[in-house]
């Protein structure tokens, strides 16, 4: 099997083995051709003896926020392997050759969607809960009312304000990406709004942007649900803004189905006259993994009195195999025998990032407490969580 990056016409033949694999409908695929084989993503593919391709990984880049930073990320998408070729590794050398490869070039997590979460944690990823959904009737928001201006966005419209609203938001969330102006209109555009039904609104108080809303029309019976796949809020009154735009469909929708990150819990903020009536969801559909242990030891917020020694394992990337000395004013490899903590990269992906704290973390197999509770206590707290991104 040989595992390679991908160029020119390889590029195409990923393309194709993906509309085979995801049930892509594509009418005239040779009109891609030329997007395809000009594509500059990193993309890995594995191949037979023949040189024919089995199966392909893209490895997209991204600067996600982490504790008020900027690290350099990967986001596991168009994972693929065609049927004649299953069980037979593909995918998992390719993960062999391009997480070492992914650690040379900087980035220091990876992030995906699974398919199967058992099969990434081989990979060293590990499920973390990004965002919770919230059903409920709109007649519940009753309480809440907005009277500022609200304004529809139309293709062809500036995404200045809502790339400032989402900036102020974002910047305060783990994993959140630093959007450019082109990807925040990738989240607003859509070719056909009235076939697609997917609509964007800027909510302003006194002329000044304070809250948007992203949702998708879903025509369902006996009542249409209103999707809000992104909402953003520069402060409490932006928040409210959404809700009482939100009340405002009441004779529209049977039901909202509200998207927040994890560390807002709708639940503990919302006045409602019954609370029984609204449905939490956590989501499942996100794993992490650590890339580079030092340099996100490096990164995550510490006290100024931090000192403590942590032993990291990892199976597929050697470099974060070693035994750290994490201070307040920087990270350094070390020989002490036994550490304050000992456990693998995917468990400190989890706590790194804010999902898991050292209580949870004690409860698991693979993390063993030496000493110095009390500080790593302190570190390793839950904080919040945005992932809007897909790939």
């Amino acid at each position: 099997m040989i595992i390679k990056k991908l160029e020119g016409k390889e590029r195409f033949d990923a393309y194709m083995t993906a509309v085979y694999c995801f049930h892509m409908r594509v009418e005239d695929t040779e009109a891609e051709r030329e997007k395809y084989e000009a594509d500059t993503k990193e993309d890995w593919g594995a191949f037979d003896e023949k040189g024919t391709l089995m199966g392909r990984i893209l490895n997209h880049k991204y600067d996600l926020y982490l504790d008020g930073k900027t690290i350099r990320a990967g986001g596991i998408g168009a994972v693929a392997t065609l049927p004649e070729y299953r069980d037979q590794g593909a995918i998992k050398e390719i993960f062999r050759e391009l997480l070492p490869a992914a650690y040379k070039d900087g980035e220091v997590i990876s992030t995906l969607y699974p398919f199967k979460h058992e099969f990434y944690r081989k990979q060293g990823y590990e499920v973390l809960t990004a965002w919770n959904t919230y059903s409920l009737r709109p007649g519940l928001l009753c309480r809440y009312h907005f009277d500022g201006e609200v304004k529809k966005w139309e293709p062809g419209d500036r995404v200045s304000e809502f790339k400032k609203i989402y900036d102020c938001f974002a910047s305060k969330f783990n994993l959140a990406l630093a959007r450019t102006e082109e990807e925040m209109q990738n989240h607003l555009k859509v070719d056909k709004p009235y076939i697609d039904r997917k609509f964007s609104y800027v909510m302003k108080r006194k002329g000044k942007p304070v809250a948007y809303v992203i949702f998708t029309d879903i025509r369902h019976d006996p009542a249409a649900i209103l999707n809000v796949d992104e909402c953003a809020w520069t402060c409490r009154e932006g928040f409210e803004a959404i809700l009482g735009f939100l009340a405002r469909f009441e004779a529209d929708y049977g039901t909202i189905k509200l998207k927040l990150p994890k560390g807002i819990d709708l639940l503990r903020i919302i006045e409602s006259p019954n609370a029984y009536d609204i449905e939490k969801e956590p989501s499942q559909s996100f794993m992490i993994r650590v890339i580079n242990a030092k340099k996100l030891l490096e990164v995550i917020r510490k006290p100024v009195e931090c000192d403590f020694t942590i032993r990291i394992s990892d199976e597929l990337i050697a470099e974060n195999n070693a035994t750290y000395r994490v201070r307040a004013d920087g990270v350094r490899s070390c020989k002490k025998a036994k550490a304050d903590m000992e456990l693998n990269v995917r468990t400190l992906g989890q706590m790194a990032v804010g999902c898991l704290n050292l209580d949870e973390a004690m409860l698991r197999k693979d993390v063993t407490v030496n000493g110095n509770e009390n500080m790593l206590m302190r570190v390793f707290v839950e904080k919040n969580i945005f992932v809007s991104e897909e790939f």
